[in-house]
């Protein structure tokens, strides 16, 4: 089994490094498979998901809502089996 911390993503050139957490769509202990999403951001320019990379289940979440996340931060762990 393998270990696999979700960072937040460059949010791209006009977005800056800094968004909030708009909604938490997975708690410790779910089952997510390849492109669920995992966390809703929201910036001053747009509103995003952050989707899964790989399968696995979330072993721990690191943000909650409303929670201010700059580019690199971790979001959740993902426990790939």
């Amino acid at each position: 089994m393998s270990e696999k911390i979700v960072l937040l993503p460059s949010l791209g050139n006009d977005a800056g490094e800094k968004a909030t957490v708009s909604f938490v769509c997975v708690n410790a202990g779910d089952t997510v498979k390849e492109g669920d999403i995992l966390v809703q951001m929201v910036t001053d320019k747009a509103v995003f998901d952050v989707p899964s990379q790989d399968a696995g289940t979330v072993e721990k979440v690191f943000v909650t809502e409303g929670d201010d996340v700059t580019v690199g931060d971790n979001l959740c762990v993902l426990n790939m089996a």
